[in-house]
Parts: C-alpha cells; sequence; structure tokens
C-alpha cells in the first residue's frame, strides 16, 4: 500500500495546528484516508487532486505575499483538502452519503470548517456554493486530476510524465475516451478560477509531472 515514505509526501511541510486547538496535519490526514479507502486506484486520484490543489495553494499564498508560516499553513490546509475530498468514497458511495458522511466524520474529529466546506462543494448534487478559492480549486482540480491520471494510464509507459497539453485538449473532446469523467466540471472550474482552460490544464499537468515518482509508482506491500 502506498504510505507517507512516497516521494511526494516527503515534500509535505511541516505540521500546523490548522484546526484551531487540536492538531490536525497532513499526516493525520494520509492516515485517515488510508482508514477509510483500500483502493490503490482511489488512494492515487486522492494524491493527484492532493498535487494540484496544493500547487494553487501555493500559487495564491505567492500571490498574497504571505510569509513563510502563513504561506505553509495555507498550502497545507489546500493539500489537506485535496487528500481528503473522496476519503469516504469507498464505503459510502452514494449521492446519498458521499460527502454527507465523509463530511459528519471531518465534523466529529475536529477538522477546520474551510476545508469541509470545500469538500461538501467540490461536486454539484449537494448545491453547496463554491465561495472561497479553496472551494472553488478543489473543484476545479478534482475531475482534471482524474482525466490527466487516464491519459497517463493509456501511454505504454503509463506514466504522466509522457502526456502533453495539446493531446490532452484533443481527448477532451472526444466522448469515448474516459466517459467517467465530467468535462463540464473541468471548464466550469477553470472559469470559476478565472483562468483559462488551456492554462488550467498545462498547470495541473506539471503539478503532476512535478510528483511523477508518487504518482507513478506501484503500491508498496
Amino acid at each position: 500500500m502506498l504510505d507517507s515514505s512516497s516521494p511526494m509526501d516527503n515534500k509535505a511541510v511541516a505540521a500546523h495546528d490548522v484546526s484551531g486547538g487540536s492538531r490536525k496535519d497532513r499526516s493525520t490526514a494520509w492516515q485517515l484516508l488510508n482508514e477509510y479507502t483500500q483502493s490503490a486506484s482511489l488512494r492515487k486520484h486522492a494524491l493527484a487532486v492532493e498535487i494540484c490543489v496544493r500547487a494553487y495553494g501555493e500559487q495564491r499564498a505567492a500571490e498574497l505575499n504571505l510569509g513563510p508560516p502563513e504561506a505553509d499553513a495555507m498550502t497545507e490546509i489546500y493539500a489537506i483538502t485535496g487528500l481528503l475530498h473522496d476519503f469516504d468514497y469507498e464505503k459510502f458511495p452514494s449521492p446519498e452519503e458521499h460527502p454527507w458522511v465523509g463530511n459528519r466524520i471531518l465534523t466529529e474529529q475536529g477538522w477546520p470548517e474551510e476545508i469541509r466546506h470545500a469538500i461538501l462543494a467540490h461536486a454539484e448534487y449537494p448545491h453547496t456554493p463554491r465561495i472561497s478559492h479553496l472551494d472553488k480549486t478543489l473543484f476545479a482540480c478534482d475531475e482534471l486530476a482524474g482525466f490527466l491520471t487516464a491519459n497517463a494510464l493509456v501511454k505504454p509507459s503509463k506514466s504522466i510524465l509522457d502526456v502533453n497539453v495539446p493531446s490532452l485538449l484533443k481527448k477532451m473532446k472526444d466522448k469515448s475516451f474516459a466517459r467517467g469523467v465530467n468535462r463540464n466540471d473541468i471548464v466550469t472550474g477553470a472559469a470559476e478560477l478565472g483562468v483559462r482552460l488551456e492554462q488550467h490544464v498545462s498547470f495541473c499537468l506539471a503539478a503532476m509531472q512535478k510528483h511523477a515518482d508518487a504518482l507513478d509508482g506501484k503500491e508498496k506491500e
């Protein structure tokens, strides 16, 4: 199974008290994900979304000219949100349960409201308004990360390093490819972030390629 010693995980920022009292950091989020999710593909999806959302968190912190402590705290909140967005899906996959059950668990455990709200807003059917930059980022990255992974898996190498933007944009128009990916969510997500679709795709692809070892690696027993 994947563990917190994977190459990408070693780059995680130091733990921060992001919950206003109880210590909830990325390491704790990773443990929670593994407690509820046994599927290797779902854990890798969580990592892919984390990578994309974290990259946007780093960019946002830079735009706000935050100092190291505040920037690290913001980036960790973004990363945790990406990592946990589907943690309940394997056990509670129906629209009546996901992400409601997961949100209840996160509430009981004392995770920050901004993380919980973004997770409730990461799909259209909960009808939770996307207000914050974090809300919009998670929604924009979720389906795209899945689409990027699907493109990697059809390559002979199965590596994200062999994926390119022109091919991605072309395959987005091919409705027979990766049918489970909601193209409208990707397009809407980019628009809500205020970026061009090509720019959004390129940004997330670059982030995932930066951590290709973690995403392409085999599961550890």
